[in-house]
C-alpha cells in the first residue's frame, strides 16, 4: 500500500511539474512582475519596519519607498540620458571604422564560410523599416506594462495586501513558528543577495567606465551602465560584457598593446568583483553548485526570457530554502548547494 501510495505520488509529480512550467510561461505576464516586486519589496522591509518603529503611519511609509524608487529610477534616466548625449556628439570617426572593419568581416564571412549578407540596406535601415519598427513599438509596450504592474504589486506587497509568511503558514509550511522562521531566513538572505549583487553590479559598472575612460575608449558611460545592468545575469552578464566591449574596442582600438592591456583591464575587473569579491560577501548561505546555476539560468531563461536570467538565483535561494524545511527534500537541497 505504501509502496503504491509512493509510485502515485511520483506519477502526480510528474504530470503537475510540467504544467506549472506551462502556466508560469503563459501566464508570465503577471508572474514577472508579481515575483520580481516581491523582490524589490523585500529589499524595502527593514525601512518600512524601521519607519513604523518611528510611529510612522504605513501609508507615509508606502508613499516613503515609493519616492525612493522613483528617485532612482530617475538618477537611472538621468545617467542614460547623459550616455545618450555623449554618443550623439561624438565624431564619425568610429562609426567609419566601424564600417570599414564591418565591410572586412563581412567580406572575410563571404569568401571563407559563404555568408551572404544584405547589401541593399544599412543596419539602421533595416532597424527602422516597418515590421521591426512595430516590434520595437511592441516591446516597448510591453516593458511599460511590466514596470507598471511591478509598481503595483509592490505597493501591494509593502501594505502586507500579498503576505509571505501568510501564505507559506496556509499553504507549505502549516506551522506558524515554522513559517516565521523560514520566512525570516528568506527575507535575510534574499535581502543580503539584492545588496551583495546591487553593490557589486555598482563596482562592476564603475569599474568598466574608468577602463573605457582611460584608454580612451568612447562611450564610457554607456558602458558603464551596460556592465552594471547585464552584471545582474549571473555568470552570463561578466562574458557578454567583456566580449561586446573588446569588439567595439578593436573596432575602435588599433590591435596594439593598448587593445591587449584594455582586454585585460576589463577582465580583470569581472574577475576581482565577480569571482572573487561577490563569493567572500555571499557566504556560504548561497554555496549554489556551479551544475544548478548553468541549468537554472537556462530553465528559467526559456521560462521568462531576460528576466527569467536575472531572477534565476534568487529563485533558487527561495526554492533552496523552502526545501530546507522538510526531512524528504533536505536532500535535494544538499544537492543544489552542491553538498
Amino acid at each position: 500500500m505504501l509502496e503504491q501510495r509512493r509510485t502515485t505520488n511520483f506519477l502526480l509529480l510528474i504530470i503537475v511539474i510540467p504544467l506549472v512550467f506551462y502556466l508560469l510561461k503563459i501566464l508570465s505576464f503577471i508572474f514577472i512582475p508579481l515575483v520580481f516586486s516581491m523582490f524589490i519589496a523585500l529589499l524595502f522591509l527593514p525601512l518600512m519596519r524601521w519607519l513604523g518603529k518611528r510611529k510612522l503611519p504605513k501609508s507615509a511609509s508606502i508613499v516613503v519607498v515609493v519616492l525612493l524608487i522613483i528617485g532612482g529610477l530617475a538618477l537611472g534616466g538621468e545617467l542614460i540620458k547623459m550616455s545618450s548625449k555623449q554618443i550623439m556628439s561624438s565624431d564619425t570617426m568610429f562609426f567609419e571604422n566601424a564600417e570599414t572593419k564591418l565591410g572586412e568581416a563581412k567580406l572575410y564571412l563571404s569568401s571563407t564560410f559563404g555568408v551572404e549578407f544584405n547589401e541593399d540596406k544599412n543596419m539602421l535601415a533595416q532597424f527602422v523599416e516597418k515590421d521591426n519598427l512595430g516590434s520595437t513599438v511592441d516591446f516597448l509596450r510591453k516593458f511599460l506594462t511590466t514596470i507598471l504592474m511591478t509598481a503595483f504589486f509592490v505597493v501591494l506587497w509593502l501594505a502586507e495586501s500579498i503576505n509571505v509568511q501568510k501564505l507559506l503558514n496556509n499553504t507549505i509550511l502549516k506551522l506558524k513558528h515554522a513559517s516565521v522562521k523560514t520566512f525570516m531566513k528568506i527575507e535575510k538572505d534574499l535581502i543580503t543577495f539584492i545588496k551583495v549583487k546591487f553593490l557589486v553590479s555598482f563596482l562592476t559598472g564603475v569599474g568598466t567606465g574608468l577602463a573605457c575612460f582611460f584608454f580612451d575608449v568612447s562611450f564610457p558611460i554607456f558602458w558603464g551602465l551596460f556592465a552594471f545592468a547585464i552584471n545582474f545575469v549571473q555568470m552570463v552578464g561578466s562574458f557578454a560584457t567583456v566580449i561586446l566591449l573588446s569588439i567595439f574596442a578593436f573596432v575602435e582600438l588599433e590591435p596594439t598593446s593598448a587593445l591587449f592591456f584594455f582586454i585585460l583591464s576589463i577582465t580583470g575587473v569581472q574577475v576581482l568583483f565577480g569571482a572573487i569579491l561577490e563569493p567572500v560577501f555571499m557566504g556560504k548561505s548561497f554555496s549554489i553548485n556551479i551544475i544548478t546555476v548553468l541549468v537554472m539560468l537556462m530553465l528559467w531563461g526559456f521560462i521568462w526570457g531576460i528576466p527569467g536570467l536575472i531572477m534565476a538565483i534568487p529563485i533558487t535561494v527561495f526554492l533552496k530554502i523552502i526545501l530546507e524545511q522538510f526531512p524528504n527534500t533536505k536532500r535535494i537541497a544538499d544537492v543544489l548547494s552542491g553538498k
